[in-house]
C-alpha cells in the first residue's frame, strides 16, 4: 500500500478553493490535511471537493481556526478536540483512521505573545496533546501528527534564527514543549529526507518577494511514528500555491508512504 499525505494551512478554505482544486487535480494526494479552514461546518465547500473524488471531515468555526481531513478513501474513527478535561478545542484537532493508519491533524494554537496568556495556553496545549498521544496510541502503533505546530524546532527552519530567537513561533520554551511531544515517539519525517537549509512553508504576506527572496518558516509539518516513518519514501515542499494567484501565505508539504 502507498500513501501520499499532504499538509497544507489553506488560510479560508473557501477563499483558496482556485488554489485548492487545480492543486488536488495535480498531486493528487491520498490524504490531505487541512488548517485555518475559517468556516463553520454547515459552509464547508464539502461538495466541491466530493467531486474532485474527496470525502471531508471536517469541524470548523467563523473566521477562526477549522480543521479537516480529505481522503480518497472513507475513514473510519473520526474525532475532534483533545478528548480531555480541558477546552476540547474541536476546531483545532481532528483525527482518522484509514486501515491500520491513524492520522492527527492539529493546528496548534500561535501564541499571540510572549506574554500573553496565549502562549501560556500554547505550551500547556502541547503538554495536553503529548497526553493525548498517550492514551489513544502507542509508539509502536503507526501513527502520523500532521499540521500547523506553529512552532520552527530548530535554527535551520527559519530565515534569521539570530533575529527570531524569542518568537512565539521560535522561542526555547515553545520548542521545548514540541520536543516533549516528539520525545513520545515521533520522526519528523521531512528531515529524513532533506537536510538542507531553506525549506520552509510559511511566507508572511507583509514581506516583499517573500517567496523568492528565502523569507520563510518551516512551521507545518508530517511527522511519524518510527515504524511509520521507516517507511516514508519522499518528502517535499510544494511551493507553487504560495506563489500563484491568491495563495495562502503557507504551502502544502507531501509526504510519500510505502505502507
Amino acid at each position: 500500500m502507498t500513501l501520499r499525505l499532504a499538509t497544507y494551512n489553506v488560510n479560508s478554505v473557501r477563499a483558496r478553493l482556485s488554489v485548492l482544486e487545480p492543486w488536488l487535480r495535480r498531486v493528487h494526494p491520498d490524504v490531505v490535511c487541512l488548517q485555518e479552514t475559517k468556516v463553520v461546518d454547515a459552509s464547508f465547500p464539502g461538495d466541491v471537493l466530493r467531486d474532485l473524488g474527496y470525502t471531508s471531515v471536517f469541524r470548523g468555526e467563523k473566521s477562526y481556526n477549522g480543521v479537516a481531513i480529505l481522503s480518497l478513501a472513507e475513514p473510519s474513527d473520526v474525532r475532534f478536540g483533545l478528548e480531555d478535561e480541558g477546552s476540547s478545542d474541536e476546531a483545532r484537532l481532528i483525527a482518522a483512521s484509514f486501515g491500520e493508519i491513524h492520522v492527527v491533524n492539529t493546528y496548534v494554537p500561535q501564541g499571540r505573545d510572549v506574554d500573553s496568556p496565549m502562549f501560556a495556553y500554547k505550551l500547556e496545549w502541547l503538554a495536553r496533546l503529548r497526553q493525548y498521544f498517550e492514551r489513544r496510541f502507542a509508539p509502536r502503533s503507526l501513527v502520523i501528527w500532521a499540521g500547523d505546530f506553529n512552532i520552527a524546532p530548530e535554527a535551520i527552519d527559519v530565515h534569521d534564527p539570530k533575529r527570531l530567537l524569542g518568537h512565539v513561533c521560535f522561542h526555547p520554551d515553545a520548542q521545548r514543549a514540541l520536543a516533549e511531544v516528539k520525545a513520545w515517539g515521533f520522526v519528523d519525517v521531512f528531515r529524513r529526507h532533506v537536510a538542507e537549509p531553506g525549506q520552509y512553508t510559511f511566507y508572511d504576506y507583509r514581506v516583499k518577494d517573500a517567496v523568492t527572496r528565502g523569507v520563510g518558516w518551516r512551521v507545518d509539518h508530517v511527522w511519524a511514528t518510527k515504524p511509520l516513518a521507516r517507511k516514508s519514501t519522499a518528502a517535499w515542499i510544494d511551493l507553487a500555491p504560495r506563489t500563484g494567484e491568491t495563495p495562502s501565505d503557507h504551502t502544502p508539504l507531501v509526504v510519500g508512504f510505502d505502507a
